[in-house]
């Protein structure tokens, strides 16, 4: 995946492709199922759930492009015809808009985690945001006027910590738009702590299971927050743990009461440990496979490990955050005045909170730089990559690959299934 390598034949696409269409499926059946009810109350669920289908279909349209638009449960036809991107786009645009009036206006427990208006708001300013990208026409005074709906709301307002975002009880978060309530007992699946820790991470954390050593960021990403951004943090030293929260855990790795320094002495981990036994998380990457040192690589601690945890985690998952409302803002009015001076204020509310400098202009690069930094690990990356031109550039460990690339390929065993499918170009 890394390397834009993937085929019609993988996994990861299908598994995509198959969770979307099967929410969808979700979706039309409990329609049916309150509208054969006939009963005027659950009109604003019917409304809910169109809006949530929309949202599935928002991210259908944004990885496979051309995919059916199916909307009936009980005489759905088996085998749909597959419309365009842009018809999907159109589609999309229009169950969101007839959702907006329908779903409920209250932003607070009884609707957090469902679709109400603001997370329709969201969904629209997402959709025109990327709508050159979708339909070859921009759309960004629609995706402005989508973000001042939700400033203006004064429902939602930048935390002043950060990391208050994703804290392991999260769920009271000014900036939380829509999320996933996931819960280590009752609502599992958030499982970064196994993802990304390595095996003698255990110790640091008192974990009762043991991480599998996966997930890092790349070196050149970590190098791009600069020294002093609160986001970034500072790396543990051979004198202690820093027990500074940031996004990353880097640098020599201690047990929990930060007074043993751990080694991975007698694991049975492959790979390479380039200084022995002493267990030092670094930022460089010596390659990418087949031997890849176990120590490289800064891992992900952007949402907050508890202190003896479970391997599912109880924090919940910004699918839309506030201050991605200020930086598509910035964006959008960016688009239409490169030096709008408005745009340049918003983007450096995100920086001012982490103490970061602030940017004195707005550049194509810093601007997307600044998203990557703010939104990491929040399934932002890819469509913004796209947006700004440069997802298919080359970069480590990949070369440049054709622009068709830009869109997953339906999968084989879809297309097997349903020969009315047409699969997408490079495929």
């Amino acid at each position: 995946m890394h390397q834009q390598n993937w085929t019609a034949e993988d996994p990861e696409p299908n598994g995509a492709y198959g969770f979307l269409f099967g929410a969808v499926s979700t979706c039309n059946r409990l329609i049916f199922q309150f509208e054969e009810l006939a009963n005027p109350l659950t009109d604003p669920f019917i409304g809910e759930l169109k809006g949530l289908r929309a949202v599935y279909y928002m991210w259908l349209l944004d990885l496979f492009g051309n995919v059916p638009i199916v909307t009936s449960f009980a005489d759905a036809e088996p085998n749909p015809a597959t419309n365009s991107r842009a018809e999907v786009y159109a589609f999309v645009e229009s169950e969101l808009l007839a959702s907006l009036p329908v779903v409920s206006s209250s932003v607070d427990g009884t609707t957090y985690g469902r679709v109400n208006q603001m997370v329709v708001q969201m969904a629209l300013a997402k959709l025109y945001l990327n709508a050159e990208v979708y339909t070859g026409t921009a759309q960004w005074s629609k995706a402005l006027t989508a973000c001042n709906a939700i400033i203006n709301s004064g429902n939602f307002s930048m935390e002043s910590d950060y990391f208050a975002n994703f804290n392991i009880d999260n769920g009271g978060s000014s900036e939380m738009i829509f999320a996933i309530p996931y819960d280590a007992v009752n609502a599992t699946g958030l499982n970064w702590v196994m993802r990304t820790l390595s095996y003698i991470n255990q110790q640091t954390y008192n974990l009762a299971a043991q991480p599998w050593n996966g997930w890092c960021t790349m070196e050149d990403f970590y190098n791009s927050y600069e020294d002093g951004d609160l986001r970034k943090g500072t790396p543990n030293t051979e004198d202690g743990p820093s027990r500074q929260r940031s996004n990353f855990l880097i640098g020599p790795q201690w047990d929990l009461a930060g007074k043993t320094r751990l080694t991975d002495a007698g694991t049975l981990a492959s790979g390479v440990d380039p200084d022995g036994e002493p267990f030092t998380i670094r930022a460089h990457i010596n390659e990418l496979f087949p031997n890849a040192w176990r120590e490289a690589g800064a891992r992900v601690t952007k949402y907050e490990i508890e202190v003896g945890g479970q391997p599912d985690m109880s924090n919940d998952f910004p699918v839309f955050r506030y201050s991605d409302v200020i930086l598509m803002k910035a964006e959008a009015l960016w688009r239409t005045d490169p030096g709008s001076s408005e745009a340049l204020a918003l983007v450096n509310m995100i920086r001012d909170r982490v103490e970061a400098v602030p940017f004195t202009e707005l550049t194509a690069e810093n601007l997307l730089a600044e998203r990557g930094r703010e939104m990491f690990v929040e399934n932002h990356r890819r469509t913004d990559l796209i947006r700004f031109g440069v997802y298919t550039d080359a970069w480590w460990e990949k070369p440049a690959q054709p622009e068709c690339k830009e869109l997953m390929p339906i999968p084989k065993s879809q297309i097997d299934a349903n020969p009315n499918l047409v699969q997408n170009e490079c495929y």
